[in-house]
């Protein structure tokens, strides 16, 4: 009898230890808490004050952003339902208190990058300060550097074999974004002859 209720009490006291991970929540939800999209930017908040903004949220972002060319909102629609070609990643890139938010905007049929932007948050709206609408592009963010991926490609490149590849970081500095690396990849003809072939074995 002892045996049972000590069991009993044991799996009680389980029962009311919680449940793990799930307690925390999302990642860095409490530091985007009372963000909204200014009303120039959006009619309605990009986040609400209990989450971080998700992927419908930051496309609502980018589609009011006055600095976003015409072409790029006339692309940016659904590919399959109810899904855009974004890609949306949160950090700090600026010092701030809230979640810098790095939106990637792709195109549908083979994910290339299209155009990146950073949105600040400022006095509880978020602001662009920084774009680049120079396809194909892709926008990151690494130990608080954003970093800048573009692909160049010779007149008959196939779309997975660029002739180069450069990457660009850049530091917020005095409210603005400063360029501090540059790193340039050349990537020849591989696959051409045989002294570019891979050795056996």
């Amino acid at each position: 009898m002892a045996v049972v209720v000590a069991l009993a009490l044991f799996v009680s006291g389980c029962a009311t230890g919680g449940t793990g991970a799930r307690d925390e929540g999302p990642a860095h939800a409490d530091s985007v808490s009372g963000a909204e999209v200014s009303s120039s930017f959006a009619p309605s908040p990009a986040a609400s004050a209990s989450k971080v903004p998700d992927r419908t949220e930051a496309v609502r972002l980018v589609k009011a952003d006055p600095a976003v060319s015409a072409e790029v909102k006339r692309e940016l629609k659904p590919c399959v339902s109810d899904e855009y070609p974004v890609d949306v990643s949160y950090g700090d890139l600026t010092g701030g208190t809230v979640d810098d938010i790095v939106v990637n905007v792709l195109s549908c049929g083979d994910a290339v990058g299209v155009a990146s932007y950073v949105y600040r948050e400022q006095g509880g709206t978020y602001h662009n300060v920084f774009k680049t609408e120079e396809p194909p592009v892709y926008a990151e963010i690494d130990r608080g550097y954003l970093v800048v991926t573009k692909q160049v490609y010779a007149k008959d490149d196939a779309l997975s074999n660029p002739s180069r590849e450069n990457v660009l970081s850049y530091q917020w500095v005095s409210g603005g974004f400063v360029q501090r690396y540059d790193t340039h990849t050349d990537y020849g003809n591989l696959g051409d002859g045989d002294e570019s072939a891979a050795p056996d074995g």
